[in-house]
C-alpha cells in the first residue's frame, strides 16, 4: 500500500514563507513525476509545480519566481518552498506522485491535503 503524507501547511501573513513536504511510503519500485496541486474553495484543482525523477521542473505561471519545487530521491520526498506568499495562494495543497508499483503497473497517488492560508 502506497501512502503520501504531507506536512508543513499553516497560516502565514502575506509576504511570508512556508515549506511543504510530502513523503511517499510503502512498497513500490520507483517514483516518476512528483508534484503539488492546489484547490481553493469553489475552484478546480490546479497544478502548482511538478518535478521529474531527473529533476526537470514545471511551474504554474502564477507561482514562477516565488515557489521552488525539489525532491530527495533517497527519502522519496518532494518539497515545495513557497516565498512571497499572497492571499490568492490560499488553498488546500495536495501532493501527487506517479509511482511504478510493479514492473507493468504505474499509478497516480494523492496525499490527504494540507491547508495553506495567507492573510492580508
Amino acid at each position: 500500500q502506497v501512502q503520501l503524507v504531507e506536512s508543513g501547511g499553516g497560516l502565514v501573513q502575506a509576504g511570508g514563507s512556508l515549506r511543504l513536504s510530502c513523503a511517499a511510503s510503502g512498497s513500490f519500485l520507483s517514483i516518476n513525476r512528483m508534484g503539488w496541486y492546489r484547490q481553493a474553495p469553489g475552484k478546480q484543482r490546479d497544478l502548482v509545480a511538478s518535478i521529474t525523477s531527473d529533476g526537470s521542473t514545471n511551474y504554474a505561471d502564477s507561482v514562477k519566481g516565488r515557489f521552488t519545487i525539489s525532491r530527495d530521491n533517497a527519502k522519496n520526498t518532494v518539497y515545495l518552498q513557497m516565498n512571497s506568499l499572497k492571499p490568492e495562494d490560499t488553498a488546500v495543497y495536495y501532493c501527487n506522485a506517479y509511482i511504478r508499483v510493479y514492473v507493468l503497473r504505474t499509478s497516480d497517488y494523492w496525499g490527504q491535503g494540507t491547508q495553506v492560508t495567507v492573510s492580508s
